[in-house]
């Protein structure tokens, strides 16, 4: 493991800098776990909890109804479109052959 990978695996995990802006751990501390373990989440699991519960928080903050508005829209929108015949074989007007024979006639 090298200090560039190192570098790469702390920019995709932002909590681990704040765990050490916090004072919970050193960058040298960091450096040497992940030297020994690379980058097995299980060790780092405790400097990476803010980012597993930013996740959860954004769930929690989306709006049901609204959700369940958009997919009735869709759901419309799909309706309006099968009722064009766009997508339902059986109005579809091309003859079941070849494509190479479709030009031969």
């Amino acid at each position: 493991m090298s200090k560039e990978s190192f570098k790469t695996y702390a920019r995709k995990h932002p909590s681990l800098s704040k765990s050490v802006v916090g004072g919970k751990i050193s960058w040298q501390k960091l450096y040497e776990l992940y030297e020994i373990y690379g980058e097995d989440e299980r060790v780092f699991g405790e400097y990476m909890n803010e980012e597993k519960e930013n996740v959860l928080n954004k769930v929690k903050d989306i709006d049901m109804e609204a959700l369940q508005k958009g997919i009735e829209n869709i759901q419309k929108v799909l309706g309006i479109i099968q009722g064009f015949g766009i997508g339902n074989k059986e109005n579809v007007n091309v003859e079941e052959r070849p494509i190479y024979e479709r030009f031969q006639d």
